[in-house]
């Protein structure tokens, strides 16, 4: 009897001893807690267990009782003032004590490649090795998301390689976003407090995939797809056929007007067939990217692409390895005129087996559909890999390729309020990212949110407009729902220069974007550009509450798309942030342009002296404006700026060419020749007076 007490005593003490609080995966030791808030706190603990919450900045001990069935309990935990290291203890038996907790400003960084474009790593900004050796900053606190799509919303936090918050040191800055540690670095050397940056970005995936599904299902080209998503009920077979039904619907649509197909039947493809007398196509040298020819430096869209090889009769009728390596964008690749793989996304490597039944001795024929969406197009395959492989055999595809294009990038007509499918598994996939990678933190306390996105959405300006707004408003509503975190206490402002200004009452979250950066081949004139249209669609979005643009017009590099100057980039987000959001006085954007009016044949432009703008530059001879008559027709034009010298807000635009003006357009180009700025040096962000609806 002795004995079977002591064991069941055992047993109950290792239970007790094994129980643990468990805290929401954001709140780790470390941590950076947004100051004067108060954060409820969603936890479990021990079946039924009492828990002992100690904080150390007050020093006070609250008890709470977790639920009997589930362990579950709620407490509303009431952070200080910009302060620290404090800890905190947990105890239902077994204390968990997180320590070195700081109050201070926490961001949520969020975007595609150029947000998560580390400083070392893959990213080698500007002068990265210096970067990384200063970069001892206690203050500045980091925590990385892991990459993850979820088809619903979660709440397990995907924590990446800092294994929760790290302290930031040159031991863990070399793989974090640049943007958001040099804004982190900047701001708290600014405020001089602890200032936290969730890094939750993932390079190449589009806006609609940081939406949550229930706003995106009001936004054109997604409605059809969320309501089929909803009812699946969210079963993976279901969403799995879902997407099968989607992608043949979208290929029938989208393929109908390529000349290559019959009838837009990709099985159907007249281009890539034996007997097709392809004798007017051009040659070109294979592999090869399309930016190191001068027949497709800047093209954007379909080109075919054919070449015959010699089969030695020894493989006739066995199987093939067709090795094309990564293909920028998408390929649909045929032997003989038989489809043997498709694949989307540039940085996937194409590895296609060819049935024997298709192999014959002698010529064969090798067919690539390319579509390039943006950026380099073509084989990524160096010439000494770019091969076929049978029976230990290796066939070169290097050489003299038949090529034709097809359809441009603006020829590409796609369904009518329908965008392309993404595979379920595809960080593409609407609302994928937002599942995973958001909603997690939506207990977490924010003070405002970085965003740096947009290359995977040129070609979508129109769209991008309703979606980046309503990914904007989304998170606004959705973040701090349950928990209270007071403004920011702002100084008195002492410069004459804010008396132009309008105070900033915002009580929507502060949402600082990113306009996309200059780049590709640079022109004074591209009225089709699809970069220009999208920056366009990001600008709209200053009609929102709490947003601020950061301009990256002047910084971009054309053969780049990933800047290196970072440093610029956290330094211009930091300049928002301090001036909007913690009241500092310094100049943090340029005025946004107001109305046009015509004189002597003469387009004058004024600008609004914008909250926290800077008055602009005096020039003579500004770079960058276009103008157009009631032909539509654009022309470079002359500009420079009209003013008193103390206060200029006004520039005029003209041409010889255009005598009556009607529309002027400023930086509109992919990468446009531009040298517009403020008195303190900020670029003017690219704009237009015009609503003509010539753009995508």
């Amino acid at each position: 009897m002795k004995r079977i007490t002591f064991l069941l005593a055992a047993t109950l003490c290792a239970a007790i001893i094994q129980a643990e609080v468990t805290l929401p995966g954001w709140m780790t030791s470390n941590m950076v807690l947004q100051q004067r808030t108060t954060v409820h706190l969603q936890a479990k603990a021990r079946n039924g267990a009492t828990v002992k919450i100690t904080t150390s900045w007050d020093k006070k001990t609250t008890k709470v009782v977790a639920d009997k069935q589930s362990g579950a309990f709620e407490f509303d935990m009431e952070v200080p003032a910009a302060g620290g290291p404090y800890s905190i203890t947990f105890d239902d038996g077994k204390k968990l004590v997180l320590d070195n907790v700081m109050s201070g400003e926490v961001w949520f960084c969020s975007g595609q490649s150029n947000m998560e474009m580390p400083v070392q790593g893959w990213g080698m900004v500007n002068n990265y090795e210096q970067e990384v050796a200063a970069a001892s900053h206690p203050l500045v606190r980091l925590f990385q998301v892991e990459k993850v799509v979820a088809h619903t919303p979660q709440t397990k936090v995907p924590v990446g390689y800092t294994k929760g918050w790290a302290v930031c040191s040159p031991e863990v800055v070399g793989e974090f976003s640049a943007a958001a540690y040099f804004f982190a670095r900047e701001v708290s050397k600014e405020l001089g407090i602890a200032v936290g940056v969730v890094n939750s970005s993932w390079g190449g995936t589009p806006a609609e995939s940081w939406v949550s599904l229930d706003r995106l299902q009001d936004v054109i080209g997604f409605q059809s797809h969320a309501r089929r998503l909803f009812a699946t009920g969210f079963d993976e077979e279901k969403i799995k056929q879902l997407y099968q039904a989607e992608r043949v619907e979208w290929m029938q649509e989208s393929y109908k007007n390529d000349f290559g197909f019959v009838n837009g039947d990709i099985d159907n493809a007249q281009w890539a067939t034996t007997d097709f007398n392809d004798a007017g196509w051009k040659r070109m040298k294979q592999p090869l990217l399309w930016n190191k020819t001068d027949e497709l430096r800047d093209f954007d869209g379909v080109v075919w692409m054919r070449h015959t090889i010699e089969v030695p009769a020894t493989l006739a009728g066995k199987d093939l390895k067709l090795d094309l390596g990564a293909i920028d964008d998408e390929d649909i690749t045929y032997w003989n005129g038989q489809r043997v793989g498709m694949t989307s996304g540039w940085n996937k490597g194409r590895t296609y087996t060819v049935p024997g039944k298709l192999v014959k001795a002698g010529k064969n024929l090798i067919t690539v559909r390319i579509n390039d969406t943006g950026g380099d197009g073509g084989f990524y395959k160096e010439a000494k890999d770019f091969y076929i492989t049978a029976a230990g055999t290796n066939i070169s595809l290097a050489g003299d390729w038949s090529w034709k294009k097809s359809l441009s990038a603006d020829e590409i007509k796609a369904p009518k309020d329908m965008t392309e499918p993404a595979s379920p598994s595809s960080s593409w996939y609407p609302a994928g990212l937002y599942n995973s990678m958001v909603a997690p933190f939506l207990s977490m306390p924010v003070r405002g949110f970085l965003w740096y996105q947009g290359c995977s959405n040129v070609g979508r300006a129109v769209q991008y407009e309703s979606l980046f707004q309503t990914l904007i408003l989304d998170w606004q509503a959705r973040f701090n729902k349950n928990s209270k975190v007071t403004p920011y206490p702002k100084p008195q402002p002492q410069n004459e220069r804010r008396r132009f200004m309008q105070p900033n009452e915002s009580k929507a979250i502060p949402f600082y974007f990113v306009q996309l950066a200059n780049y590709l081949q640079q022109k004074d004139l591209q009225p089709q550009s699809g970069w220009a249209a999208l920056r366009d669609a990001q600008r709209k979005a200053l009609r929102l509450d709490g947003v601020g643009m950061m301009v990256n017009i002047d910084i971009g590099m054309a053969n780049d798309i990933h800047p290196k100057n970072k440093q610029e980039v956290g330094r211009r987000l930091a300049l928002l942030a301090l001036n909007r959001t913690y009241g500092r006085e310094e100049a943090c954007a340029a005025p946004e342009y107001l109305q046009m009016s015509v004189s002597d044949s003469k387009a004058v432009l004024s600008f609004l002296p914008a909250f926290g703008a800077d008055m602009l530059e005096e020039n003579s001879d500004i770079k960058g404006f276009s103008i157009a008559g009631p032909d539509h027709q654009w022309h470079v034009a002359k500009a420079h700026t009209e003013g008193n010298g103390q206060f200029v807000w006004r520039v005029v635009v003209e041409c010889p060419d255009v005598p009556n003006p009607i529309a002027v357009r400023y930086a509109w180009a992919d990468n446009p020749v531009c040298n517009f700025k403020t008195v303190s040096g900020l670029p003017v962000g690219p704009f237009r007076t015009d609503d003509w609806d010539d753009i995508r």
